[in-house]
């Protein structure tokens, strides 16, 4: 029984703080990839785009370099998650089906390992299958505390059930049809 009391609390807290750790490594990761083009030159990232056949690969290596930039910053500060999630998304599939694809799922392929070094292969599409499985968790769970969006919800007075997440807020909206009674709506 003490195994399920500490289960029970354990999960009452997590189910806020998850966030976080997902937050900060989706948010890093895409701000440091989009830094690397950045330092490197969007011109360089726009050639690899030209040589796979993108439309407009100037415009587009900009788009990219802005999308990682400030969309992972805002996935790092909990600002406009769901909305900063959108382009993040199409990124991560354009890159799936444009460059990953060919490579399979495994993102780590060791291919040798010679006089202390390891050569490694193409990676597949699975980091991808991460990161957006990550923001689809932050979309659908809420930003957590810690987050810029509670501030701004706090700041602008809304409903403290505004900061639940969209499971709580779903069931909250089904409790407040007036024509069933309680045993209707849980059937």
């Amino acid at each position: 029984m003490p195994f399920l009391a500490l289960y029970t609390r354990l999960s009452a807290f997590s189910s806020q703080w998850y966030a976080i750790p997902l937050r900060l490594i989706i948010g890093y990761g895409f701000m440091e990839h989009g830094y690397a083009k950045l330092a490197r030159g969007p011109e360089s990232f726009a050639a690899i785009l030209h040589a796979i056949g993108t439309p407009l690969p100037a415009l587009m290596a900009w788009a990219t370099v802005v999308v990682e930039l400030v969309g992972g910053f805002a996935v790092f500060i909990g600002a406009f998650v769901p909305i900063a999630s959108i382009p993040m998304a199409v990124v991560l599939l354009v890159t799936i089906f444009t460059v990953h694809v060919p490579y399979g799922f495994s993102s780590i392929k060791l291919l040798s390992f010679d006089a202390g070094s390891a050569h490694f292969g193409q990676p597949g599409y699975e980091t991808d299958l991460l990161y957006l499985a990550g923001l689809c968790a932050l979309v659908l769970g809420g930003s957590g505390p810690l987050a810029l969006d509670r501030l701004l919800r706090l700041r602008a007075g809304w409903a403290p059930h505004s900061d639940s997440n969209f499971s709580d807020r779903l069931e909250s909206s089904e409790n407040r049809v007036p024509h069933l009674n309680a045993h209707e709506r849980r059937a």
